[in-house]
């Protein structure tokens, strides 16, 4: 592809060289480069680009883009073209928009951010949205989905070349439309330039994410999430949320709100927990832009909000009452307040939740439904803030009546180091808890002295298919391992 071409979008100047220059690809990443190729320079937090200006020309690199002068040898400035632009990172998401053929702008792309219920939403929107007839790829926590394939996600929004490319290859397999989780550090960023959102969403807002790497205050990450609203045609915003009207300060989209909270143009009421067979639900009446009567197959009120989310945003493409209600009683997400059938007699669950805040709400839901006994197994990570340990364990101790403190990923530090801080923080409880360091006896330990009535909540692991030990990641599934406990293996 011309160079020209790829730059049309951008505010650019040509340092030297030729903008007919003929492109094979788009690279970041010098370990990638390849003759003929466009090379992008990025700074990231260890490593600049920049600084491999000269070794990816004497590579095969015919393009660089660049924000800050690079050191080339005179016989390579003969050969090259330098584009400076203000930030790399930017200029990377609309070249590799056109390098790819600007694939968003044959989806519909629904982009949801917030600091919970994203997961859960967009597979909710997903499974509505298909029922209803329509082709839809997911990008988000736990994987993409591009027709039958699904691929291991790394990021909760991959960089922008990566996200340009699983657009393509949505419309290469026919999808119509795609439904994304939208980090704050996404739109820091800039993974998500180089197209314009149909639909952004915005579920709540918490602080979280802040520190070294992430961002720098509350204040940043509220500015953050608000950017995609600046870049939707219409925006879907949870009312209830006392953050929303500063989230969406400058917004250039068509608004409007849902919330459980008269005012709200889509609101919830009427809510009722159900206890089936074991399994958690809860129902609701929906009115105002829709009128139904809704049910959904997970517990709590944080299920209410993820749900009428998804009936926010899948009522402007005509989907059909029944199709809605069938839909969000059928979708199942991994990790995500997940059902585990391993008796008639206590309800089982599987749940990401790995900070203070995400376990207080998810204990919280759960002792709603007035179990016989709560029981809480959980650990930490290992090289991650204290702090969290002790919250966590304050939490767990004060919500839970049983908590069973095993290992997360430990990574560099010892297990027992880290039971001994979360342990420090049910101290200021009077919670009763055991210790077992082995998370799978843990998880035994739990299903074997499970009573009639108690939900049992395996929290922070969710949806990940691994332990971290010694910076080595070990297969472990827990539902494999729930799978060999009730097998006697």
């Amino acid at each position: 592809m011309r160079l020209e071409k790829l730059l049309e979008k951008l505010e650019y100047e040509c340092v030297c060289g030729n903008l007919q220059t003929e492109v094979t690809q788009v690279v970041y990443d010098s370990r990638k480069v390849t003759e003929g190729c466009l090379f992008i320079c990025i700074e990231g937090a260890v490593f600049d680009g920049h600084e491999f200006a000269s070794e990816v020309v004497s590579k095969g690199a015919k393009v660089l883009v660049v924000s800050k002068d690079v050191e080339l040898l005179p016989e390579q400035r003969e050969t090259v073209t330098v584009i400076r632009v203000e930030n790399t990172r930017y200029a990377m998401a609309f070249i590799s928009a056109a390098y790819f053929g600007n694939p968003a702008d044959k989806l519909t792309v629904i982009g949801i951010t917030g600091t919970k219920g994203k997961t859960t939403t967009t597979y909710m929107v997903k499974s509505i949205l298909e029922n209803a007839g329509r082709k839809v790829g997911l990008v988000g926590t736990i994987e993409v989905i591009i027709g039958d394939t699904h691929i291991h996600a790394q990021n909760t929004t991959p960089e922008s070349y990566l996200l340009q490319e699983y657009f393509s290859r949505m419309v290469e397999c026919g999808c119509d439309t795609v439904v994304m989780e939208v980090s704050s550090q996404a739109l820091m960023l800039h993974r998500t330039q180089g197209f314009v959102f149909d639909y952004g969403i915005f579920t709540n807002m918490e602080p979280d994410h802040i520190g070294p790497a992430e961002h720098s205050s509350f204040e940043e990450y509220m500015a953050c999430k608000g950017l995609l609203f600046k870049q939707c045609k219409v925006g879907i915003v949870n009312s209830d949320d006392s953050h929303y009207k500063t989230v969406l300060e400058g917004h250039t989209c068509q608004m409007e709100t849902y919330g459980l909270k008269e005012g709200a143009d889509l609101l919830a009421s009427n809510l009722k927990l159900s206890k089936k067979s074991g399994n958690l639900g809860v129902e609701f009446t929906v009115s105002g832009l829709l009128d139904m009567d809704v049910e959904v197959a997970t517990p709590g009120r944080f299920s209410v909000y993820n749900a009428l989310t998804a009936i926010a945003i899948c009522r402007h493409f005509g989907v059909s009452g029944e199709n809605i209600k069938k839909a969000l009683l059928d979708v199942k997400v991994k990790g995500r307040i997940e059902p585990v059938k391993v008796s008639p007699e206590f309800t089982l669950l599987i749940d990401y939740a790995h900070n203070a805040m995400a376990l207080e709400s998810l204990l919280k839901s759960l002792k709603e439904y007035e179990p016989g006994r709560l029981v809480c197994l959980f650990g930490c990570g290992g090289n991650r803030s204290k702090l969290r340990r002790y919250e966590m364990g304050e939490v767990s101790g004060k919500l839970a009546d049983l908590t069973i403190i095993t290992s997360d990923n430990p990574r560099f530090e010892e297990p027992q180091d880290i039971i001994n801080d979360i342990k420090t923080g049910i101290a200021k409880t009077d919670g009763k808890y055991v210790e077992i360091c082995d998370r799978k006896e843990a998880i035994a330990y739990a299903i074997q002295n499970g009573r009639p009535g108690d939900i049992i909540v395996l929290a922070g692991k969710g949806h990940e298919d691994y332990q971290e030990i010694k910076g080595v990641k070990y297969p472990m599934d827990e539902r494999d391992l729930i799978a060999d406990i009730l097998r006697g293996k």
